[in-house]
């Protein structure tokens, strides 16, 4: 069995044999087979975004994904861009065999370097010193389309095409935003936990069947709390992290939803417990991206 990316936050399992109309009808296989022949980081996104309101649609995995993962309210499937290449070999998956190459093109990599004065490196280095790798461009580029600022400047052009990022203005604002896509994208493939501060309680012992779930606004002093059945909820998750987006669902309420009769377990409530860690700490990583990117005077250059 192979975990896919079913919906923000929320991996389930499938059976991936790679060939058109078997188990997984269109297995994409040309795109998918990078994600499974080595260790890799993918970029999800969408375009001809056909819902209103505020474009949320970027989310990240280690691993394939199905074709809505980050929203259903699109003219189109959603994509995937991973960061790694893997050259193909004669096995059934296709799978990568051999080393492997980032997946930028070498214009926007040299537009980097010159923008940044620094030199790249495929596989980067421990740390930005004179030189980034792809990784670093990969967490540069989430921190970017994190930015509130960017999503409004461009909000017109989002909802028809696909995000285009801007180059940094300077060394500086580079890696301030690559420090914080790298968190970002951390929280989000929940491999960092957020704050203590922000991790909800589960504080009633019971069934942890999910039966009906509702939130409670906080009152009298009392946090929020995300009630799974009469007598069992999730406390201290406030109304942000409980509406908070990421493309077309509210993680926090869809997780659980999506989970209606059955019975949690001891790792589905960490799961949730860290998933609203995380998307609680978001926003704060997202408005410290639009202070690193006024902190240069001008944004985006040329833009």
């Amino acid at each position: 069995m192979t975990p896919i990316l079913y919906r923000p936050f929320d991996t389930r399992f499938t059976w991936y044999t790679g060939r058109s109309r078997g188990f997984v009808c269109m297995p994409r296989p040309e795109v998918m087979r990078h994600m499974l022949a080595g260790p890799n980081i993918g970029l999800l996104s969408c375009r001809q975004q056909s819902q209103q309101g505020t474009w949320a649609h970027i989310g990240v995995t280690r691993g394939i994904t199905e074709s809505c993962a980050i929203s259903n309210k699109t003219r189109e499937i959603n994509y995937l861009f991973p960061l790694w290449v893997y050259p193909a070999d004669e096995d059934a998956l296709g799978l990568g065999a051999g080393e492997r190459t980032p997946n930028l093109a070498p214009g926007f990599v040299a537009a980097l370097a010159e923008a940044t004065g620094m030199r790249f490196g495929a596989e980067g280095a421990d740390g930005l010193d004179a030189s980034f790798g792809a990784e670093d461009v990969f967490r540069w580029v989430y921190a970017v389309l994190h930015s509130p600022q960017y999503r409004r400047r461009y909000a017109g052009f989002l909802r028809s095409d696909f995000p285009r990022v801007p180059l940094p203005r300077d060394r500086a604002q580079f890696e301030a935003l690559t420090a914080l896509g790298g968190r970002l994208a951390a929280l989000h493939l929940l491999e960092a936990d957020g704050p203590d501060a922000d991790m909800p309680s589960f504080p009633v012992a019971g069934g942890n069947v999910v039966e009906r779930v509702r939130y409670e606004e906080p009152r009298d002093g009392e946090p929020g709390r995300v009630r799974i059945n009469a007598a069992q909820y999730f406390g201290g998750v406030a109304p942000e992290t409980w509406a908070f987006a990421v493309g077309g669902y509210r993680p926090a309420e869809k997780w659980l939803r999506d989970r209606k009769g059955r019975t949690l377990t001891y790792d589905d409530i960490g799961r949730y417990r860290r998933m609203c860690a995380a998307l609680a700490e978001t926003p704060r990583l997202m408005a410290r991206a639009d202070e690193a990117i006024a902190a240069s005077g001008e944004w985006p250059p040329g833009g």
